[in-house]
């Protein structure tokens, strides 16, 4: 089986093309994944022909859990599928588990080094995110922990859930304790990844992720369009905003013409190999 090893912002996925569904089993996706007995990735993508669209993307969590989405993976299928001559077009649609995304490639000397995507509407609704309260919205709700700490969160969905709060400095914030304890909250009943963000500038966002199904990673693209509309309604930051991570810069627009979230930033390859054909 080959494969290809590749990277957004850090956040690095084993990417296929076309393998057959028993490959999608979470023990496989576990193994490959394994950063010490495996290739070492976040998790594993599926690139297959698109039905509806030029091709469709399916995304699993390093534990093996599917995921309706990934900003930094989709990324990397826009620099797959060009670069291997897939396709000629630098502007792409691409079938997700979370709708159609669309695709502007920015192909150097032949290769993509920059795509931008147009993730869609941020579902704001709470019952559509999904989170197990009585309310329509969850903007600066105070989140009470079995360890008697409370932080006040903003949830937004960009196709998977996030809770976003507020912190005073991310970088020395107890992300693997709150990350995984916020991660599996009865309120949440999928689960949810966690931001922890600071305001550097009003078009500048400091962001640390927590993962659901993986544990922090170096970034996350549906987290950083997630962070960028909690801190809008919140009135803490401008619709357009560089966002900080820890694996490098995404450029997130929350745009007010068409309610859209665009996200643009890297794709890179790091290597490509054979993996044992057994599952």
């Amino acid at each position: 089986m080959i494969f290809t090893k590749m990277q957004g912002a850090g956040n690095d996925y084993v990417y296929f093309y076309g393998v057959a569904p028993q490959y999608h089993k979470p023990e496989f996706i576990r193994r490959i994944s394994d950063r010490h007995y495996g290739v070492g990735s976040d998790g594993l993508i599926n690139i297959e022909p698109g039905k509806t669209g030029d091709f469709r993307m399916i995304m699993f969590n390093a534990d093996g859990s599917r995921s309706a989405m990934c900003g930094n993976g989709i990324r990397c299928v826009g620099k797959y599928v060009y670069d291997k001559g897939l396709t000629t077009k630098t502007e792409i649609d691409i079938e997700t588990d979370a709708g159609m995304k669309h695709l502007t490639l920015y192909p150097e000397n032949g290769k993509v080094t920059k795509v931008k995507v147009d993730m869609g509407e941020p579902v704001l609704s709470a019952k559509n995110i999904p989170v197990n309260i009585d309310a329509e919205k969850v903007v600066d709700y105070p989140l009470q922990l079995d360890n008697g700490d409370t932080f006040r969160i903003t949830c937004v969905s960009m196709g998977n859930p996030h809770a976003i709060m507020f912190v005073g400095n991310p970088e020395i914030f107890p992300i693997e304790e709150i990350g995984n304890i916020i991660e599996n909250h009865p309120l949440f009943p999928e689960r949810t990844n966690v931001e922890f963000i600071s305001i550097l500038a009003p078009d500048c966002i400091r962001m640390r992720v927590w993962e659901r199904g993986t544990g922090e990673t170096m970034a996350c693209g549906t987290g950083a369009c997630a962070s960028l509309v909690a801190a809008v309604i919140n009135g803490k930051a401008e619709r357009k905003v560089t966002v900080v991570l820890n694996g490098g810069n995404l450029e997130i627009e929350w745009a007010a013409d068409d309610n859209h979230v665009y996200m643009t930033g890297p794709a890179e390859t790091v290597f490509e190999g054979e993996y044992p054909d057994n599952v």
